[in-house]
């Protein structure tokens, strides 16, 4: 488990190599703590997290900074555990955390967009990416959504298709003309690639015709934006919020962006997007009097 968490941290979240290891570092040493007091980590409540960071300040007298970053390094671990389905309940979810700042995650250029929608495939797994860049921009669902579409799980006749969210919970979300007709070409190399394979139910395979891994994505989309020029390292989520942020400039409101991002509170759509500034500074110019 704690090897699944480090990879989960290097490729999803794309951490630094010395994060990755001090919060390796981090979760050892609660699992220690863990062990003295004979509780499984799974089943720590949030008294025993309490405990716990009380143990690193009072006992063991951290400076605040290195207390911080274990608390941050617990609630990614049991963040992680949700995100798996191994809990149901965050034990961390009460732990006060001192960072107030949010940076405001990146997001591509439409010129990026353009270069990267328009990469000349010529393998099966470089149409399939494709497929995937597509799809992601196209509707901004997770790259766990992303793995688990079925084949009837789209339509591409009346252009949607049928997330399962956190939680199972479904929706649909719209996806565009030229999405629709980039996954009919991959599904048409994908009967030909697998017609002497059995196959499984899920809409993008790896080579042995079972569902594509996450890791497996994360590589693959890494690949085609290196191979396009891309300067920034390519990620499911990177696409995501390149979708919510252009859907917003482009005119869509936040509620019916909460929707199609599947997001349970407003809240959430409010921090996940951000306003260009240029399209600020366009807007201030039209509408100030003295601009």
């Amino acid at each position: 488990m704690l090897e699944d968490f480090l990879n989960h941290l290097s490729f999803e979240r794309q951490l630094s190599k010395n994060t990755i290891l001090a919060y390796g570092r981090d979760i050892k040493q609660f699992f220690v703590y863990c062990a003295e007091n004979k509780i499984e980590p799974q089943k720590a409540t949030p008294e025993f997290l309490d405990n716990y960071i009380y143990h690193l300040k009072a006992e063991i007298t951290l400076a605040p900074a290195s207390t911080q970053r274990k608390l941050e390094a617990l609630k990614s671990y049991y963040k992680f555990l949700m995100i798996e389905g191994i809990i149901k309940k965050d034990p961390s979810r009460f732990l006060l955390s001192a960072r107030t700042i949010r940076h405001l995650p990146k997001q591509l250029t439409k010129e990026q967009v353009d270069r990267l929608l328009s990469f000349p495939a010529k393998t099966f797994s470089e149409h399939r990416t494709l497929a995937i860049l597509h799809l992601l921009y196209a509707s901004g669902i997770r790259v766990s959504e992303l793995i688990n579409l079925r084949v009837e799980n789209v339509n591409l006749e009346e252009r949607w298709l049928l997330a399962f969210g956190k939680g199972r919970k479904q929706r649909f979300v719209p996806i565009n003309k030229e999405a629709c007709a980039v996954l009919k070409n991959y599904l048409e190399l994908r009967r030909f690639h697998f017609a002497k394979k059995e196959t499984s139910d899920e809409l993008f395979l790896n080579r042995d015709g079972k569902k594509m891994s996450r890791v497996c994505v994360w590589k693959d989309l890494a690949e085609i934006g290196r191979l396009s020029g891309i300067s920034v390292k390519l990620h499911p989520h990177l696409l995501r919020h390149t979708f919510a942020t252009h859907l917003l400039s482009g005119g869509a409101d936040l509620r019916s962006l909460q929707e199609m991002l599947g997001h349970e509170s407003l809240n959430t759509t409010q921090i996940y997007t951000h306003v260009n500034t240029s399209d600020l500074k366009r807007k201030h110019k039209s509408a100030h009097p003295r601009a």
